[in-house]
């Protein structure tokens, strides 16, 4: 089952939500500039700009007595995750407040890659289809150096005009997560001085209800199109870094109305994580601490070559470093959404895993095949994959259910990302601008946005 421009199809229900989340900005602590709440009225541009939002719904292969089937989240070619949801609407609230104003808005947002790319190309479905002018309307994105080769070459780059307007900022140190210190000390710091010298405002987009709004698309189609059986819970599974997706999946069934939420029990929710950034599931298990420490101690086996470890059935049995990295796209450590994840999952159900590359490896030809029902085509070989996040997910899906985890029969997992080298054109370091800090940050705003 496809659903065809998502947004479009539930565009009201998204505008009251905004309204919901974000109308009352003193209560909801913002600082700094935000564009409002209000969307652009609904307009053949409007509609051609939302087309990338469409998603699936597919049966997969039961397996072990489990309904399996995959909500696709990732059909915008252009971004191939479900960033694209969040991104066209925050950049339509954009363009909506220069529509209504004539000033000039500058986005900045820090990422691991997938939301910088998705980002940029929804400003650029904005001024292809005609909603702003691009002088009027920028986005400037900072990424660790670990994530470049996730980044996709299009006009934003390709045009020399878009490309000085919308750079992309990397950073090569330790800790990818510093690109939020720094895209968030450049706004905290220079705010004011930018905006004046720069004649644009400045907004910095990483708030949690800035994504929920567009994540009850979720929830939404889910009701009307495939709900889960009456009296039957129904599993949600995700890989997560902060797990945003499924907290707008519940905000999203909070607001249907009482009458259909009480056709369907309340949903379960599983994470997914990986042994570099594990803190959501260590969090769900030890009382809301994220202390690595917790986790169980690996031993060397010299026959395989791997480090195993056999005490806890929530992380991976296997792995070819204990401090591995899997994918830099799960970068974010001690989320503030924990708490929230923590306790719907007490109320109503579910659970988390830690997942290995070994263990994604060894169970690639068995994902491949069950996604392949599904209608999504993995590389033959995984060293073309370039994301994750699906595969992380179903090999969580089946070594939980192997290590009996999972006692939901009804399973829904969330497809948010998986792209390989052949899908896209390829930037490399050299052709971006490094930052280290707030100022080198200041001076690449100040490059890109000369005063109207």
């Amino acid at each position: 089952m496809i659903v065809d421009n998502a947004l479009v199809r539930y565009y009201e229900e998204i505008r009251a939500a905004l309204r919901d989340l974000l109308g009352d900005p003193e209560k909801a602590g913002f600082e700094g500039f935000t564009p409002g709440v209000e969307l652009p009225e609904l307009t053949a541009a409007m509609q051609e700009y939302l087309s990338v939002s469409g998603l699936a719904h597919a049966a997969m292969p039961s397996y072990r007595g489990r309904s399996l089937a995959l909500l696709d989240l990732t059909r915008n070619p252009a971004t191939m995750t479900t960033k694209t949801f969040a991104s066209l609407v925050i950049v339509a609230r954009a363009v909506r407040f220069i529509q209504d104003t004539g000033q000039r808005v500058t986005i900045v947002t820090p990422s691991s890659a997938n939301k910088a790319i998705a980002m940029r190309d929804a400003v650029l479905r904005a001024i292809r289809t005609g909603l702003v002018d691009a002088d009027r309307l920028n986005v400037v994105t900072v990424v660790p150096e670990g994530a470049v080769g996730k980044l996709r070459s299009s006009e934003l780059f390709t045009d020399p005009a878009l490309r000085a307007r919308n750079p992309i900022a990397v950073y090569g140190g330790a800790e990818p997560g510093t690109v939020k210190a720094i895209a968030l000390g450049f706004v905290g710091e220079h705010r004011n001085a930018v905006e004046k010298e720069c004649e644009t405002n400045l907004w910095y987009t990483l708030q949690l209800e800035n994504y929920l709004a567009a994540d009850v698309v979720r929830a939404l189609a889910e009701a009307e199109l495939f709900p889960s059986a009456p009296g039957e819970a129904r599993l949600h599974l995700h890989s997560v870094s902060s797990a945003y997706g499924l907290l707008g999946h519940a905000y999203g069934r909070s607001r249907l109305p009482a009458d259909v939420r009480s056709r369907t029990l309340p949903p379960h929710y599983f994470l997914v994580q990986h042994l570099g950034a594990p803190d959501m599931v260590l969090s769900l298990y030890n009382e809301g601490s994220t202390d690595t420490g917790n986790l169980p101690e690996y031993g060397y086996d010299a026959e395989t070559g791997l480090f195993t470890q056999s005490a806890d059935p929530r992380y991976p049995a296997r792995t070819f470093d204990p401090r591995e990295t899997l994918d830099p796209t799960f970068y974010t450590r001690n989320p503030p959404t924990s708490p929230r994840m923590n306790e719907l999952i007490r109320t109503q159900g579910g659970g988390g895993i830690v997942v290995s590359l070994a263990e994604c490896l060894g169970r690639y030809g068995q994902v491949r095949a069950l996604l392949g029902e599904a209608g999504v085509r993995l590389p033959a070989n995984p060293t073309a994959l370039r994301e994750w996040s699906l595969v992380m997910a179903m090999t969580g899906l089946l070594n939980a259910v192997d290590r009996g985890l999972v006692p939901e029969t009804d399973i829904l997992v969330h497809g948010s990302g998986s792209y390989s080298a052949t899908d896209y054109g390829h930037l490399t370091v050299r052709d971006l601008h490094p930052v280290a800090t707030a100022e080198d940050l200041r001076r690449v705003v100040l490059d890109a946005t000369p005063s109207a």
